[in-house]
């Protein structure tokens, strides 16, 4: 997927910290406004070093949305624990997920993923293959513990695994556009208790 990386003098910085302070600027200002003067300020490094080592500002959007993809499913699978109930899974989901998109300097800044992506999406293949890959694998974890509590009986023997796991899914991209829009915690939380209840009802 990714073009190969210029070659030069062997780096003397940590890509991946590089990559994260990149992130923290496209986060905040989006793709299209983020510019070559703040991701050179953020990182501490010049423009040709940040050519040299990540290609244009394109590539270096790329590696932070990878990032935040790996990370992401890095919380989902510690949130599916299967040694716990499904409800509890899910509440986990969105605990974790709120911790991140209500995060930030001057205000709540949602998901990176959909808060970014998503508006470059239509001009951007790359960005698009990303995005959907991303909300794919997530709703394939998620699935897969729905699979697991269909047989263990926390959901009916009728239920729609997948189905279930792309609302569960909803019920988080919800949160974090409403999170970005301004809504309050207290707002947030009653939004997740009630899809933990629409997904997984107390029986």
């Amino acid at each position: 997927m990714k073009s190969e990386k210029k070659q030069g003098r062997p780096r003397t910085f940590d890509a991946k910290a590089v990559i994260g302070q990149a992130r923290e600027v496209f986060w905040d200002k989006g793709f299209s406004a983020a510019s070559l003067d703040n991701l050179s300020a953020a990182t501490k490094l010049n423009r040709p070093s940040l050519y040299g080592a990540f290609g244009d500002k394109e590539e270096l959007y790329l590696d932070a949305l990878e990032g935040y993809r790996e990370e992401s499913l890095d919380v989902l699978a510690e949130a599916l624990d299967p040694a716990l109930p499904l409800r509890e899974n899910l509440a986990r989901i969105y605990d974790r997920a709120l911790q991140i998109y209500l995060h930030g300097a001057t205000a709540a800044r949602g998901c990176f993923l959909i808060s970014t992506a998503t508006a470059e999406a239509i001009q951007h293949a790359r960005v698009r293959e990303v995005l959907g890959r991303s909300l794919n694998e997530f709703d394939g974890a998620i699935s897969e513990r729905m699979e697991l509590a269909k047989a263990r009986g926390e959901l009916p023997a009728d239920a729609d695994p997948a189905t279930l796991a792309r609302l569960a899914s909803a019920v988080m991209h919800s949160l974090a556009v409403r999170a970005r829009a301004g809504d309050t915690r207290e707002t947030l939380e009653a939004i997740a208790r009630s899809g933990v209840d629409i997904i997984c009802p107390l029986r």
